[in-house]
């Protein structure tokens, strides 16, 4: 396999590469579900989490693999950065570099913050844990991993639904389509879809019940008010959970082998109901088990390390 240098997004990598970061990312979550979850790997090796935005689960599961691996891990937040003080990116960047860490993970409001960077800085590698509505590759190597458990992705049919047009997931998941042989459906009404999205070669409703028949698995997206430019891209809230919320009858439609997906946080009572997110079919607690292992499965790999 190709060594991997940095990961920005799913586009650059190869199906061997997935694959081997899949299989790394299981090995994980057997460590991750010792009573003693800590493994030699990545010691004396330091991660530094440098997040510009928001995020509960991303963030925190970047630091738990890091230290699961014995790797020193410094986090970083926006708001306490020295660019709240009119230092630029690149400066802090290239400061955090001049440190030596061994791996930069940011997530940046901003597409193609990562690959401007990685011009900049040597001997660092460079994580993409989401930018704007670029990519977000660790949330689909994640997701890819949970859809093992119904036998691989290969030939299963994803329904998306919600707000398209400001996801990176939703735009990963259409990369990775292409890639791995599965087939995905977007949902949305038409305020939330790109311009041209057909282009992506996926299928694309408006309304949500004809798309659920034939679905392996519903992926609900929350609708990102923090990147709406206005609050007229939907009538109501509650008009919007009847036309695109997910709720045990529309969940029916599907089968019971249908798995429900979310890479969080969720609104509940908006995209998907209580009953439907903590219910058997739901995944949502599993994607967030298995982005601690791929999150150690890429971190390992970056550092040119061998999984325990």
């Amino acid at each position: 396999m190709k060594p991997l240098q940095h990961l920005f997004g799913i586009a650059q990598l190869d199906p061997d590469q997935i694959d081997y970061l899949l299989n790394m990312s299981e090995s994980f979550i057997e460590l991750s579900r010792r009573p003693i979850k800590k493994a030699p790997t990545l010691r004396g090796k330091t991660v530094i989490n440098l997040f510009f935005e928001n995020s509960t689960r991303t963030r925190t599961s970047f630091e738990i693999a890091g230290k699961r691996l014995s790797a020193d891990v410094i986090n970083i937040s926006a708001s306490t950065s020295a660019t709240k003080k009119g230092e630029t990116l690149l400066d802090t960047g290239q400061t955090l570099a001049a440190m030596q860490p061994h791996v930069l993970v940011i997530r940046h409001s901003i597409a193609g913050t990562c690959e401007f960077l990685a011009e900049y800085l040597t001997g660092t590698s460079i994580v993409n844990a989401g930018d704007g509505a670029h990519e977000h590759p660790t949330q689909i190597l994640t997701d890819l991993l949970t859809l093992r458990g119904l036998g691989g992705h290969a030939g299963r049919t994803m329904t998306i639904v919600g707000d398209i047009s400001h996801s990176r997931v939703a735009r990963s998941h259409l990369i990775a389509a292409k890639k791995l042989g599965y087939k995905v459906r977007l949902v949305a009404p038409k305020t939330l879809l790109p311009s041209q999205v057909e282009r992506y070669g996926c299928e694309v409703f408006y309304d949500f019940d004809a798309a659920i028949p034939g679905s392996d698995v519903l992926y609900m997206l929350r609708v990102q008010t923090e990147r709406l430019t206005s609050n007229c891209c939907f009538p109501s809230i509650r008009e919007y959970h009847e036309a695109y919320g997910l709720n045990a009858k529309r969940l029916a439609k599907a089968g019971n082998d249908c798995l429900v997906m979310h890479p969080g946080p969720m609104n509940r009572g908006v995209e998907i109901s209580t009953d439907v997110a903590d219910g058997m079919q739901s995944r949502i607690l599993d994607q967030v088990e298995h982005g601690v292992a791929v999150r150690m499965a890429v971190l390992t790999a970056l550092c040119g390390g061998d999984e325990a």
